[in-house]
């Protein structure tokens, strides 16, 4: 499966972004899908990973009431809404799949596919 993220950009402290990934080459449905963050300077860390059908979902603590994974199966796309954003929310974002997973959990290693990332920026 190909995947290519969108919607970063810059956004004011406390303001809403909304990515994007678009899947494509695959069923999308086979896919447990995910986005992860770097900050510079980082390691890669987990934000939130969303279950084939969309009916569960996990998080990372420090975006927990904060960010909302969603997807659209008929889209092919899944989408990270942040709101109430921090300066340290400021990190290229990755949208991540796998079709091997039978449980959520926040590993980088457990996903075989990435996107190219694409880059939020929050000003405070």
């Amino acid at each position: 499966v190909q995947l290519q993220a969108s919607g970063g950009g810059l956004v004011q402290a406390g303001g809403s972004l909304r990515l994007s990934c678009a899947a494509s080459g695959r069923p999308f449905g086979d896919y447990v899908m995910a986005w992860f963050r770097q900050a510079p300077g980082k390691e890669r860390e987990f934000v939130a990973t969303i279950n084939r059908s969309g009916g569960s979902t996990l998080y990372a603590t420090s975006v927990k009431g904060r960010f909302t994974i969603s997807r659209d199966n008929g889209k092919n796309t899944v989408y990270l809404q942040m709101r109430s954003l921090k300066a340290e929310d400021t990190a290229v974002y990755y949208c991540a799949a796998d079709n091997r997973l039978t449980y959520l959990r926040g590993l980088s290693g457990d996903y075989g596919y990435w996107g190219q990332g694409t880059l939020v920026t929050v000003s405070s």
